[in-house]
């Protein structure tokens, strides 16, 4: 019943070639498989540690850039920086004015890093987006797909629920950062919420750590207050390590007409992962959308499609722009703001009279 609802972004017929910033996992696990199922070519490879560059760029067959300036020079290419967010700027810089170029999310380390780089791109006249990729996952395109067609009516209520036993010491440069959950993971939930619902009026929010962990922040609560009509609520545990059976990772979206649920399978038994869900209840039941991809790494692939299509003048709308992206980032620093403040205290009890 739901298989014409659209999972994959169409692939550009004129792309560029991609020039990648950074060496790290995240490009061999999902940047580097994603281009190469989508048929896109990599030119080349720069990162700061050039054994690293030059090891993978020769198990894929391209260049390993000496420089970071002869990356920025390569004739006609898409730039694809998966950098940590305080490296943005310095690149971004050093690109040619009006280039084509994808950011790693977050969008700086914080809402003044965001605006530096926004400033930086003005400046530029870039076409610059940001990766944030859940937009692009094949459940999720799928998902605003069945909003868009009215499948669900309007929607009424929002839940993300993770109960998770997320493996932090795979990532040991995490350990010194003063804000995690909600600037590097959460952040993609974040996002698709405003893609699906627009802005908020404002957040109310908690993030914290867990004794067992190093982490600053690995768990948050946070309601996005978007007036009288619409509930939106997150609830995120990452310590919840007490065997697969009760842990989750799922939204729940619900509408005037019917609801949908997901569930974002590489977050469960990570990096393994399971495979992601979709399901719609349009009134006849709920049914299973048969999906064609997963997160990683075919969202990657449709988030660098859209880019492209963009670059080329396939397309006149570039979705999840520097210019978007900015209010993501605006809202994760309200979640921090939120979560540093006071919250509204209780009452004092009356004191008793005297006799």
């Amino acid at each position: 019943m739901f298989d014409d609802l659209q999972q994959h972004w169409p692939k550009a017929a004129r792309p560029r070639p991609i020039v990648i910033f950074g060496a790290g996992s995240i490009v061999t696990d999902a940047h580097l498989p994603a281009y190469a199922k989508a048929g896109y070519t990599v030119a080349g490879i720069y990162d700061p540690d050039l054994e690293k560059a030059a090891a993978l760029a020769a198990a894929h067959g391209v260049i390993a850039f000496d420089t970071p300036q002869a990356a920025a020079a390569h004739p006609g290419a898409l730039f694809d920086l998966a950098t940590p967010p305080d490296a943005h700027a310095g690149i971004l810089r050093i690109l040619p004015d009006e280039a084509p170029v994808l950011l790693q999310k977050p969008m700086g380390s914080d809402l003044a890093g965001a605006t530096e780089i926004l400033q930086i791109c003005r400046a530029k006249r870039l076409k610059a987006a940001v990766n944030f990729q859940l937009r692009f996952a094949p459940m999720m395109l799928a998902l605003q797909d069945a909003v868009n067609r009215g499948l669900l009516g309007e929607v009424l209520d929002f839940d993300a629920w993770l109960a998770l036993d997320t493996p932090w010491g795979l990532w040991k440069f995490l350990e010194p950062l003063p804000r995690v959950e909600l600037s590097l993971h959460s952040i993609h939930y974040l996002d698709f919420i405003r893609s699906l619902l627009g802005d908020p009026e404002g957040v109310h929010a908690k993030s914290i750590g867990h004794p067992s962990s190093r982490i600053a922040q690995t768990r948050t609560a946070a309601i996005l207050d978007y007036g009288a009509r619409i509930r939106c609520a997150l609830s995120i545990n990452h310590n919840h390590a007490f065997g697969r059976r009760h842990q989750a990772c799922e939204f729940r979206i619900c509408g005037s007409e019917g609801a949908a649920y997901l569930q974002l399978g590489v977050n469960l038994d990570y990096p393994r992962g399971e495979p992601d869900i979709l399901e719609l209840n349009t009134g006849d039941g709920w049914q299973a959308v048969p999906l064609t991809g997963a997160w990683f790494p075919d969202a990657f692939a449709s988030r660098m499609s859209q880019l492209q299509r963009f670059a080329t003048g396939e397309e006149d709308v570039l979705i999840s722009s520097v210019e978007d992206a900015w209010h993501t980032m605006a809202l994760v620093e309200a979640a921090y703001e939120s979560s540093a403040a006071p919250a509204t205290p209780l009452a004092a009890k009356p004191a008793e009279r005297s006799a």
